[in-house]
């Protein structure tokens, strides 16, 4: 069988469960089986698979078949200007996130050296895209699953960061260091009857524990808010990736704990998903 064959017959196979963008998705697993870009493949049609390439890729193709994402059965997703390692111990990263990093990058000025917290790191995805942009900063990257913190060390370590990024397994309710000049999260903020609405691909393959916010959704943009309170120097700036309602609630929970609204940015639907404020007092 040749890659034009399988690539056709893994097509029709994904189609027949309505899996979106199903060709590139025979590509990318193709690629990764046969170790070549998407354009090597392209450039090479008729290119004989081996019997044990075949097998693999049938392999793969029936994971994306069961609604696995494609992130996890690659291993890797691309994030800012990077890639990294993904896998189900952590929430695939997503571009909207990126927009937290757009706006982080504003406070952090390229020739000074601060002191960042990112709470809930998961991947390690916005500390090391940041510190990538900014090496004169130093982090500390906290989250309460060891196995993501293992995913995020990684990647630190993939992009030359591990003497630049402290990794603690702890809870942000737990954490005693202060005097942070920004914290940034990207917490759990869907509520439990939106949890249940969720693709498949994300419902059954990602961790609850980087879902699911509660109820209400708030539970730990609450508890992230409360928390920064303290650890954060006075004018020091908060910055939280939120859910597209949430935007009135934050902001009175951010005003009643002493912060101050410098910026609400929308997403790439044109969505409220990215709050910056500011410790008062």
């Amino acid at each position: 069988m040749n890659y034009n064959q399988i690539l056709k017959k893994g097509e029709i196979f994904l189609k027949k469960k309505k899996i979106k963008n199903s060709y590139l998705d025979v590509e990318l697993i193709l690629s990764k089986v046969v170790n070549k870009k998407r354009e090597e493949i392209i450039l090479n049609t008729n290119n004989k698979l081996k019997n044990t390439d075949i097998i693999k890729f049938k392999n793969y193709l029936f994971r994306r078949y069961r609604n696995e994402p494609m992130a996890y059965i690659l291993g890797y997703k691309y994030f800012w200007k990077h890639k990294f390692l993904t896998n189900k111990s952590v929430l695939i990263p997503r571009p909207d996130t990126e927009l937290v990093i757009q706006e982080t990058l504003k406070y952090l000025p390229i020739d000074k050296s601060k002191k960042i917290l990112d709470v809930g790191t998961g991947s390690g995805c916005i500390v090391v895209s940041l510190l990538k942009e900014r090496p004169k900063c130093r982090a500390t990257a906290i989250d309460i699953s060891i196995k993501a913190l293992n995913v995020a060390k990684t990647n630190a370590k993939l992009h030359h960061l591990e003497n630049k990024i402290n990794f603690i397994n702890i809870d942000i309710d737990k954490y005693k260091s202060y005097n942070y000049d920004l914290i940034v999260s990207n917490p759990p903020y869907i509520n439990s009857i939106e949890l249940n609405r969720l693709d498949n691909d994300i419902k059954f393959h990602e961790p609850k524990l980087a879902l699911s916010g509660g109820s209400d959704g708030l539970r730990d943009l609450k508890k992230v808010i409360f928390k920064s309170k303290k650890l954060l120097k006075i004018n020091g700036k908060l910055i939280l990736e939120i859910g597209y309602k949430q935007k009135k609630q934050c902001i009175k929970i951010l005003n009643d704990n002493k912060f101050y609204i410098n910026k609400i940015s929308k997403d790439l639907s044109g969505k409220d998903r990215c709050i910056i404020s500011t410790k008062l007092q």
